[in-house]
């Protein structure tokens, strides 16, 4: 993946606080706000599937299978 691009992305996450970024020196180190990223599933759960398992079939993602 080209550096832009995963910083770009990664900047996204921070910004929906679901990383952290700690810097080490010259180094950046990144990790997941797994609680909140639990919050999320957890509200998409709810409120998009209606608290059925949100289950995809093969047939739903590709229309010329």
């Amino acid at each position: 993946m080209p550096a832009n691009t995963l910083s770009f992305h990664l900047k996204e996450l921070m910004n929906a606080d679901l990383i952290s970024q700690e810097r080490s020196g010259r180094n950046l180190i990144y990790r997941a706000q797994y609680d909140r990223m639990n919050a999320v599933l957890a509200y998409l759960s709810q409120n998009c599937c209606q608290g059925q398992a949100c289950e995809v079939s093969p047939e739903a993602l590709c229309k010329t299978c």
